[in-house]
């Protein structure tokens, strides 16, 4: 049987595995909807930025919780996140769903609903439930749509619509993930990195392991950037590569 949900309306997940897919009307000037999770302590808060997965960190360091990417369907797109209810670590209190639109308002999503699947039943399966996500003034550009929570021994999944005018960002360091909006533009690192020549970016993170001991440490970065500041050049040691730039760490807010 599907529930029609709500808003506040919980249901009990007998399920050991659930599927949350949002689900709404494309069309020319409609935005690009992601979907994307965050897994909170009792506090409200995560413990590390790890615990967001999104479309640049689609896949918890645990395994338990990741995104599936978009499908289209006639004229409808989906987007979804899976959770392995059996592997989330007892500290985790409660997975939100999220969706989010790039600096586009809500009002111009069509028909957004969330469902929730059995993620371990076979063929076309009904959802076991479903809630029509309605934002409260339009101007939402990022809203919480559902919760998986721990209750006793099980868990329970309430249908929210909560929303946040200042997207993602906003929605993010409201639970606990730091978020630089004063960093430089992620397009002046990678000109830099270009510059730079060979032993720069992400695949010289092992030479960066094997840099002489004598190297300054660069400065402190911020610890969730958006974007990340250019690492400076770093002064070599004896033998160091002079055109030598660490790579820029920490998962972004932008598009890979």
């Amino acid at each position: 049987m599907t529930h029609a949900m709500q808003k506040g309306s919980n249901i009990p997940v007998a399920a050991v595995a659930v599927r949350a897919v949002l689900r709404w009307t494309g069309g020319p000037d409609v935005p690009d909807v992601d979907a994307s999770a965050l897994l909170v302590g009792p506090d409200g808060r995560v413990r590390s930025d790890e615990d967001f997965v999104f479309y640049n960190q689609p896949r918890h360091p645990s395994g338990a919780v990741w995104r599936l990417g978009k499908k289209q369907i006639g004229d409808a797109i989906t987007d979804a996140v899976q959770a392995d209810l059996r592997t989330v670590t007892p500290t985790v209190d409660r997975i939100l769903v999220v969706a989010s639109a790039e600096d586009v308002p809500f009002r111009r999503v069509g028909d957004l609903r969330i469902l929730l699947y059995d993620a371990t039943a076979t063929g076309g399966s009904e959802p076991l439930a479903y809630f029509d996500v309605r934002p409260e003034t339009g101007a939402e550009t990022a809203l919480i749509c559902g919760e998986l929570y721990r209750r006793g021994e099980g868990w329970k999944f309430r249908a929210l619509g909560e929303g946040y005018s200042d997207g993602l960002v906003g929605l993010a360091t409201d639970h606990g993930i730091s978020v630089d909006e004063n960093a430089a533009e992620p397009e002046a690192g990678a000109a830099a990195g270009a510059a730079a020549g060979p032993g720069t970016g992400p695949a010289s993170e092992q030479t960066a392991m094997m840099a002489p001991p004598t190297q300054a440490p660069p400065p402190v970065q911020p610890a969730y950037g958006y974007p990340q500041p250019v690492s400076p050049a770093p002064v070599p040691g004896p033998g160091g590569d002079p055109s030598f730039r660490l790579p820029v760490q920490g998962p972004q807010f932008i598009r890979r």
